[in-house]
């Protein structure tokens, strides 16, 4: 039998590899076997950092609330808990949105969850 070699295939393969790496500093970018290593290691990243994006979005939201609460006089946890006791679905985006956008609506909203907050103890003491 006679003996294959994988021209098409193996120069398919090193394009592909190198296409990923552009633009990657001195051999990362020139020669197969540093490339393969730094893409592989850029996609590790690359995962990882995805799902840190989020945790760090949610963490500047709540930033955000919380000093827009603190303007108004209350904490944040008793602004999240008043909402949710009140039945106001807003998530932590759309309300460090309306902090900065609207703040009159966010007094309303503080004035609302406030009261819900404060109306529960008394109902459930009486």
């Amino acid at each position: 039998m006679p003996r294959v070699r994988k021209g098409a295939a193996r120069t398919q393969a090193r394009k592909r590899i190198l296409r990923q790496a552009r633009g990657y500093f001195g051999s990362k970018s020139r020669h197969k076997y540093q490339a393969k290593i730094a893409v592989r290691r850029a996609g590790c990243y690359a995962y990882r950092d995805r799902r840190a994006r989020k945790r760090e979005m949610r963490a500047l939201w709540i930033t955000r609330i919380t000093a827009a609460c603190k303007m108004r006089g209350t904490r944040y946890s008793l602004f999240i808990n008043g909402l949710k006791m009140s039945g106001n679905n807003l998530n932590r985006k759309m309300l460090s949105q309306i902090a900065i956008d609207d703040p009159k609506l966010f007094d309303r909203l503080v004035e609302q969850a406030v009261a819900a907050s404060t109306a529960v103890p008394a109902a459930a003491a009486g």
